[in-house]
């Protein structure tokens, strides 16, 4: 590894909010993660992905805002978000604004979580006129969190998973390339966090640690 750390594996969580399956969330996720990954490679750094799909938790998620004690598979899939280099966060669209679910997860991260991180906001929803949720809804909830938000966020209609993107020539692949590059190079220019299981390492011998303690 080099000392600028480039060579660490860095980690993206994606966080896909959306309510059926097969999701229109969930394939722009996953294409916003694979745009992401591909802007890295071309940098020579190694990620590793972990998506979290809100649905899967949403019972869990519910308790959790009553009780503030998660569940252990919502506790990891909060420790994915909050230890993760990275985060694409995309939403499906309800009035105008981000899912309620999606809103309950959020809520659920500890202050100051998402302090200085990288995130990619992306939503979907039926209608061009719903776009705005980027900059109205998306934009505004991850500022307030401390988040470092990529300038380009993706919207996806109904209209644009049609022959054009499928092919890779409508003008959504071409927003998700340049939003992946983007979040790569906030990625790129932060020194990578330490893995979860070296949060609580130490560089001092355990028996100089006890004898501080006489």
């Amino acid at each position: 590894m080099t000392n600028d750390g480039s060579m660490t594996t860095r980690r993206i969580a994606v966080l896909s909010a959306g309510l059926s399956t097969p999701s229109s969330t969930r394939l722009l996720a996953d294409r916003l993660a694979a745009a992401t990954e591909a802007a890295l490679a071309a940098r020579g750094i190694p990620t590793r992905v972990e998506t979290i799909e809100v649905r899967d938790h949403a019972q869990a998620v519910v308790a959790a805002t009553l009780t503030r004690f998660p569940a252990p598979e919502l506790e990891q899939a909060i420790a994915a978000v909050t230890g993760a280099d990275a985060l694409i966060a995309v939403t499906p669209t309800f009035n105008a604004s981000y899912s309620g679910l999606f809103k309950s997860f959020v809520d659920l991260l500890e202050p100051g979580a998402l302090d200085g991180l990288p995130v990619l906001v992306g939503a979907t929803g039926g209608s061009e006129r719903h776009s705005l949720v980027l900059d109205h809804a998306l934009r505004p909830l991850f500022s307030y969190l401390h988040a470092v938000v990529a300038p380009t966020g993706v919207y996806a209609a109904s209209a644009d998973w049609g022959a054009g993107a499928s092919a890779g020539t409508g003008a959504l692949p071409a927003r998700i390339e340049r939003a992946g590059r983007e979040l790569a190079d906030l990625v790129a220019a932060r020194q990578p966090r330490p893995a979860l299981d070296d949060a609580f390492a130490v560089d001092a011998d355990f028996e100089d640690l006890l004898r501080s303690l006489d």
